[in-house]
């Protein structure tokens, strides 16, 4: 086995400097087993952060159906197969009706791309309307639509046909309090306005219905309700971007976008659809899918391949079998709740928020000037790995801890994270 010296380098050597890695000195993992990870040396870690994973690392019925189809046959979309639509079967089942014709692809970055086809064919427009603060993949299209990333290091800003509405926070952002809901969509009313004036036509709304890299942001209430029924108005789709928080994630609702009463017209996936397997979807209405069915062939070498549908059926039945779903909940809430006492108890704290296990803990120095701690929240998440718990920040300003850990995480490993983050917040210093 190499040593941690040795893969430093040939990582310098070989792979992009642009590649990160996790924590003041990274992690030399060799192991996964549900909710924890095993470094070189034999160190086991409770994993508090990877929703990849979404049943567990290397969960046995997951494996086990890979290597099963693997042994039979794993081939294109060109041939005649079963495994893909019973699964496609099943995957819609969990949909509103009406959202009912996959595509599959293999990362949610492809997903969201192929998204942004199916609504600039069907609109005949790329007008493209995004949240600040969002992230919606790695691939140039989906650059161009996060804020997150071209306003961030290395960015170049949008193009002209995205439109970016205000991050709806309303414990930062730019309103807050009991109208804030309304002057955010105000600025989308604003950014409507303005495409109709130009004699442009909307595209698509691309939205998190709750905002990872944003911070694990939950949106004002009624806040997608209305926004949906705005661009619609004015001739535009909906997408819900649920490649971070579906499946279950968010407990109440197997679905993120469910949470707010609305129906996407297109709804993409990934992440923790296959596991840690590069499996990933956009489901949508025949209508839409008609509209893109416009004598170009759509194809995907290994999208929608008979072992990524086997791997996806095989996540779908752990989900239900194991009920991992009410998990999230319980556990999610239970976990919540201690957090907010936390904070009663550490001034740093500046909020507590989520649904299910995708929740997030947003830092700061003041509680008047609401400063972010984004220096203490680094250093907090470094501690944690000292103490065997993994944690990442987020957030525009990375000073918000999240934590979406594997559905199996259960009470005792709630208990274990809450007992430690108390110890290592009361060791850290910060400037007020």
């Amino acid at each position: 086995m190499l040593s941690h010296k040795e893969i430093i380098e040939l990582r310098k050597n070989l792979l992009s400097p642009s590649l990160s890695l996790s924590y003041a000195e990274p992690l030399h993992i060799v192991k996964g087993h549900a909710q924890y990870l095993f470094d070189a040396n034999g160190n086991r870690y409770l994993d508090a952060v990877n929703n990849i994973q979404h049943v567990g690392h290397c969960h046995p019925k997951v494996a086990e159906a890979a290597k099963k189809q693997y042994d039979l046959l794993n081939t294109n979309t060109r041939y005649l197969d079963e495994t893909i639509v019973r699964y496609a079967q099943a995957l819609t089942s969990h949909l509103p009706d009406g959202l009912d014709v996959c595509f599959f692809t293999n990362s949610g970055s492809e997903s969201n791309d192929l998204a942004l086809r199916l609504a600039r064919i069907a609109t005949q427009s790329e007008e493209t309307i995004v949240l600040d603060g969002a992230y919606h993949g790695h691939v140039s299209s989906l650059i161009d639509i996060s804020p997150y990333k071209h306003n961030g290091k290395g960015g170049s800003g949008p193009p002209s046909y995205v439109h970016t509405v205000p991050m709806p926070d309303t414990f930062r952002g730019k309103y807050r309090g009991e109208s804030a809901s309304d002057r955010y969509l105000n600025e989308l009313k604003n950014i409507l306005s303005k495409i109709r004036k130009e004699d442009k036509k909307v595209s698509a709304f691309m939205v998190e219905s709750i905002m990872g890299c944003g911070g694990q942001l939950i949106l004002p209430q009624n806040f997608l309700k209305q926004s949906f029924k705005l661009v619609r108005n004015a001739g535009g789709l909906c997408i819900a971007d649920e490649v971070q928080i579906g499946f279950g994630r968010v407990g109440t609702n197997f679905w993120g976008f469910e949470t707010s009463g609305v129906i996407p017209d297109i709804v993409t996936m990934g992440k923790s659809m296959g596991n840690g397997h590069p499996l990933s979807a956009v489901v949508t209405t025949k209508k839409i899918a008609d509209k893109f069915n416009n004598g170009m062939e759509y194809f995907n070498s290994f999208g929608g391949n008979p072992v990524s549908c086997a791997v996806g059926n095989a996540v779908l039945n752990v989900i239900k079998e194991e009920g991992m779903q009410h998990n999230a909940l319980e556990v999610g809430s239970y976990l919540l709740n201690e957090l907010k006492s936390l904070q009663s108890q550490h001034s740093i704290i500046g909020d507590v928020r989520g649904m299910g296990l995708f929740i997030g803990i947003e830092l700061i120095r003041d509680i008047k000037n609401l400063q972010p701690a984004d220096t203490e929240a680094t250093m907090i998440i470094n501690q944690m790995k000292d103490q065997k718990i993994l944690l990442s920040t987020d957030g525009p300003d990375h000073n918000v801890i999240k934590i979406k850990p594997p559905m199996i995480f259960n009470r005792e490993n709630a208990n274990e994270l809450i007992l430690k983050l108390s110890d290592v917040l009361g060791n850290i210093d910060y400037e007020k």
